[in-house]
C-alpha cells in the first residue's frame, strides 16, 4: 500500500515539472500548487489502524491543529473513504499550498507546505479610485494568510467597482512577490480602461409621459455637460432594477394600476465607449376613483363614522397614497373611540368598463397581538429613546402592522443611520410580538463651504457647520458666518425636537447681521435672539410660539447724503424691540394627498411692548399654489403675500417697515419700488407700513436634453408698498406714501448646474413711478463645495 501511494506521488511530481523562478514569483505558481493540493492520493487497498501520527513542513500551524483538522486521530482505525476524507479536509482547509499524506504501516506522516502570509497589499495603476476604497472592497487582509481562490475573488470585486463607475473595460491580474520568513507581497495591477457611459437613456411604449419626464423619476441618468460631477450616467445593473421599481411607483401613484417595465434593454455602440438604455413599458389605462363605501365587522365602530373621515372622493386619480392616509385616519380614530386592533382592509374592485376602482373599506378585529418590547441593537452614539420616539407604539399597547412600518421610515428619514432595518418577530408567546430595530450609523455633522453671487449683494462666502444629531440626542445645531461685500451674519441656531418627550420643537436661534449696502444712504447693525416651540395641530399644519428681543441700529455712513426722514430715525439711535409672536403654517407641498399639486399657507403675528423701546403689531401673511400641467412638464406657481405694521409708540425707522427685495417683486433694485424721500440727490428707499404683492410663473423645458439641467420661465409680478403713518417726515420730499401698483413681466433662465442653482432674470417694468429704480437684469448663483 505504502509502495502504491508512493508510486502514485512519484507519478504527479513527474507530471509536473519544477516551476521556473519567475513564475513562481507569481500567482500562477500558486495556482498550480492549488492542483497539487487538489491530487487524489493513490487508492488504499485496506483499512489502516493508526498508532503513530506525524507532521512535517508546518511552521506556523501546530501539529496538533493541524491533525485535528484533518479529523484523525491515534488509535483510530480508518477506511480508504475516511482517510481520503482527511486528506480533502486538509486540502479544503485554505491554510497549505500541497498536502501529502504517507501511510508506513501503522503510522501515517503528514508532509505539508503552509500558504505564505500576505505582508502587504498594494494597488498599481489606479487613479480613477483611491486606495483606500479599493481596500475596503476586497477581503484578504494584511498578516492573514493568503488565499489564491480569495485574491481571485478580490481581482473581480476590484473590476466590479469600476464597472459601477462605468469603466466596463478595466482588468485586475493579481502578483505576488515572495519574501523570506514565507511572506508575500500582494500586488493587484488595474488597467482602468476608458469610461464607458449611458449616451442615451430612452422608453418605448409610453404615451402619457414623455421621455424627459420619465428621465426625471429614475436615479440613472444619461450623460451630459457636467459627467464629472454625475456620477450616475453608468450602466449599474443594481440601479436598473431599482428604476424599475422607482417607474412603477410613479405610474401607480397615477392611476396607471397595470403598469409593467417589459425589459431594460443595454446596448453598445458601434464605437463600444457607450451604452444605449431603453426601458420598454406598458403603460396601461389610468383609473379613478369610483363608489366609496365602509362596512364594519366591529359592532363598536359605525361606519358612517369612519365614511366621514374618508380623504379620497369619488372621481379622482387612484394612488396607493390615498387609501394609506384614509386608514391611518380611520385606525387613528379607533384609537379615539377606545376600539383596540381594528383592522382597516381596503377591497379594490376594478370597473373596466368606466375604468374605475371600486374601494370599501372593511373594518374588522384583528388577533389581539401586543407589543412585548422594542429592541434597538447596532447604535453606538445615538440614544435609544430618540429611536423609541419615533414609534407611536409601546411596550404593551396593540400591535398595528402598519404603524410599525411607519416608524420604519420615520427612523430612515431621521438620517443618522446608513441602513436602518426594522422587524417583527415573535415574542415569549404567540399573542406577543418583539420589534427588532438594526441600524448602522454614519456620520452626521459636516463642514460647509459655500459662495454665492448676486447683482444685488455682489459676491459672498459662508461656513457652515451643522450636526443633525448632537450627542446622540437627536437635537440639530448649525454655527453660520456669511460675509458678501454688503453684508454680514453670523448665526447660531438649535433645535430640540422632542422637547420634555413630547411632539414639541424647541428653538433658539441667535443672528448678528451687518449691512452697507449700497442701495441706502447708511448701515446697520442687528442682533436678534428668538426661543420659539413649534408643535402639529394637524396633519399638515403646525403652530409656532416665539420671542424676539432684538437691538438694531442705523448708522451714519454721510451725514450729507441722509435725507431728513432717515437723518431723524439715525438720531434714533439704538433701539430695541421685546416682542410674542406667533406662526400657523398649512403646508401640502410634500405631504398632501395630491402628487401633482401643494399649497403653502403661512399667517404670523408679533407683539412688541414687553418692554424695549418700540411698541407695535406686525402682520405677515403668504399663500403659495403650485401644480404641474401637461403632463407633469410645466410647473405653474402663484403665491399672494402681504404684511402690515401698526405702530404704537417708540420710532417708526426704515428698518422696521417693509422694504422691498427681488423676493418679493422682481425687476427692481432692493427698496426700489415704495415711499421714498427727494430731499437728497441719493433719495433713500423708506419702505412702508403696508405691502402687497403677487406672483404668476411658469416653469418649462426650453427644448435642451434635460441632462443640461436648464429651463426656461416666464413670470408676472405686481405689487406695491405703502404708507408711512407715524413716521416723523417734516421737512423732508416724500412721495409714493399714498402707493401704487407696479406691472413687471419678465424671462428667466434656469440653470441647475453641479456648482449650485444658476438663475437668470431678464425684466420688464410694464408699470413704475418716475421716482423707482428698476434693475433689467438679475443673476444669482449659490453653491456649497
Amino acid at each position: 500500500m505504502t509502495r502504491g501511494i508512493s508510486q502514485a506521488r512519484s507519478a504527479f511530481l513527474s507530471a509536473h515539472k519544477p516551476l521556473s523562478a519567475g513564475m513562481r514569483a507569481g500567482l500562477f505558481s500558486l495556482a498550480l500548487s492549488g492542483a497539487w493540493m487538489a491530487a487524489p492520493p493513490a487508492v488504499l487497498a485496506q483499512q489502516i489502524t493508526l498508532n503513530s501520527i506525524s507532521v512535517e513542513g508546518n511552521a506556523r500551524i501546530g501539529n496538533a491543529a493541524i491533525i485535528s483538522r484533518a479529523g484523525i486521530a491515534r488509535g483510530q482505525t480508518l477506511t480508504e473513504g475516511q482517510l481520503n476524507a482527511a486528506y480533502q479536509r486538509l486540502v479544503d482547509s485554505g491554510l497549505f499550498e500541497s498536502v501529502v499524506f504517507t501511510p508506513r504501516g501503522s503510522s501515517l506522516q503528514i508532509s505539508v507546505v503552509e500558504l505564505p502570509t500576505i505582508n502587504r497589499i498594494n494597488f498599481e495603476g489606479n487613479r480613477r479610485i483611491d486606495d483606500d476604497v479599493l481596500a475596503a472592497a476586497i477581503n484578504s487582509n494584511e498578516r492573514r494568510v493568503f488565499n489564491p481562490s480569495q485574491v481571485e475573488r478580490d481581482a473581480a470585486l476590484i473590476a466590479d467597482a469600476y464597472a459601477n463607475e462605468g469603466r466596463l473595460a478595466a482588468r485586475v491580474s493579481p502578483r505576488i512577490i515572495r519574501r523570506s520568513d514565507n511572506r508575500v507581497d500582494l500586488v493587484f495591477e488595474i488597467f482602468e480602461g476608458d469610461n464607458i457611459e449611458i449616451e442615451r437613456l430612452s422608453f418605448t411604449g409610453n404615451r402619457v409621459y414623455s421621455d424627459r419626464r420619465l428621465r426625471r423619476v429614475l436615479e440613472t441618468k444619461q450623460a451630459g455637460l457636467f459627467r464629472t460631477f454625475v456620477r450616475r450616467d453608468t450602466l449599474v445593473a443594481d440601479r436598473v432594477e431599482f428604476d424599475k421599481q422607482v417607474l412603477r411607483d410613479f405610474y401607480l401613484s397615477r392611476g396607471y394600476v397595470d403598469f409593467r417595465t417589459l425589459s431594460a434593454n443595454a446596448e453598445l455602440t458601434e464605437e463600444r465607449d457607450g451604452y444605449f438604455l431603453v426601458f420598454n413599458v406598458q403603460e396601461g389605462q389610468q383609473f379613478r376613483i369610483g363608489e366609496i363605501s365602509v362596512t364594519s365587522e366591529v359592532s363598536d365602530a359605525d361606519p358612517d363614522i369612519y365614511r366621514s373621515i374618508a380623504a379620497i372622493k369619488n372621481g379622482e386619480v387612484y394612488s396607493p397614497t390615498l387609501l394609506e392616509i384614509d386608514i391611518a385616519r380611520m385606525e387613528r380614530q379607533a384609537l379615539r373611540d377606545g376600539v383596540d386592533f381594528l383592522r382597516v382592509e381596503p377591497r379594490v374592485t376594478r370597473d373596466e368598463r368606466n375604468l374605475e376602482l371600486d374601494v370599501e373599506y372593511v373594518l374588522s378585529r384583528g388577533p389581539r397581538v401586543f407589543v412585548e418590547r422594542i429592541d434597538v441593537e447596532g447604535n453606538t452614539t445615538t440614544l435609544d429613546q430618540v429611536i423609541r420616539r419615533q414609534f407611536n407604539s409601546v411596550e404593551g399597547d396593540p400591535f398595528n402592522p402598519r404603524e410599525i412600518r411607519e416608524a420604519a421610515e420615520r427612523i430612515r428619514a431621521l438620517e443618522y443611520f446608513e441602513t436602518a432595518e426594522v422587524n417583527a418577530r415573535e415574542g415569549s408567546s404567540p399573542d406577543q410580538v418583539v420589534v427588532d430595530v438594526d441600524v448602522v450609523e454614519q456620520p452626521t455633522g459636516s463642514l460647509t463651504f459655500g459662495a454665492s453671487f448676486s447683482n444685488n449683494d455682489g459676491i459672498g462666502f459662508a461656513i457652515r457647520f451643522a450636526e443633525q444629531n448632537l450627542l446622540g440626542r437627536g437635537q440639530r445645531l448649525s454655527l453660520t458666518v456669511s460675509t458678501a461685500e454688503e453684508s454680514r451674519r453670523y448665526g447660531v441656531n438649535f433645535v430640540e425636537p422632542a422637547f420634555l418627550g413630547r411632539d414639541l420643537a424647541f428653538g433658539l436661534r441667535f443672528d448678528i447681521a451687518k449691512t452697507d449696502s449700497s442701495f441706502t444712504t447708511y448701515d446697520t447693525d442687528r442682533v436678534v435672539f428668538t426661543p420659539s416651540l413649534t408643535f402639529p395641530v394637524g396633519e399638515n399644519s403646525s403652530l409656532q410660539l416665539r420671542y424676539s428681543y432684538e437691538d438694531s441700529e442705523m448708522l451714519v455712513r454721510d451725514p450729507a447724503s441722509n435725507g431728513v426722514v432717515i437723518g431723524n430715525e439715525i438720531a434714533a439711535g439704538a433701539l430695541t424691540s421685546s416682542s410674542l409672536g406667533y406662526v400657523f403654517t398649512y403646508d401640502t407641498r410634500t405631504s398632501g394627498i395630491d402628487t401633482n399639486s401643494g399649497y403653502l399657507f403661512e399667517f404670523g403675528q408679533d407683539f412688541a411692548g414687553l418692554g424695549g423701546d418700540n411698541e407695535f403689531v406686525r402682520t405677515r401673511a403668504q399663500v403659495i399654489g403650485e401644480t404641474r400641467v401637461l403632463s407633469e412638464e410645466v410647473t405653474l406657481r402663484a403665491s399672494l403675500e402681504g404684511g402690515a405694521l401698526s405702530w404704537g409708540s417708540g420710532t417708526n425707522r426704515a428698518v422696521d417697515r417693509f422694504l422691498n427685495n427681488t423676493n418679493i417683486i422682481r425687476g427692481f433694485e432692493p427698496g426700489g419700488i415704495g415711499p421714498r424721500d427727494l430731499s437728497v440727490s441719493d433719495e433713500d428707499p423708506l419702505g412702508g407700513n403696508f405691502y402687497i404683492a403677487a406672483r404668476f410663473e411658469a416653469e418649462f423645458p426650453i427644448g435642451l436634453p434635460e441632462e443640461y439641467g436648464i429651463q426656461g420661465g416666464l413670470f408676472y409680478d405686481v405689487g406695491n408698498f405703502w404708507d408711512l403713518s407715524d413716521v416723523n417726515t417734516a421737512g423732508g420730499t416724500i412721495v409714493g406714501e399714498g402707493g401704487s401698483f407696479r406691472h413687471v413681466i419678465g424671462f428667466a433662465i434656469l440653470w441647475d448646474t453641479p456648482v449650485g442653482p444658476l438663475r437668470f432674470n431678464f425684466t420688464e417694468a410694464l408699470q413704475k413711478e418716475e421716482f423707482d429704480r428698476d434693475q433689467s437684469f438679475e443673476l444669482t448663483l449659490s453653491t456649497t463645495f
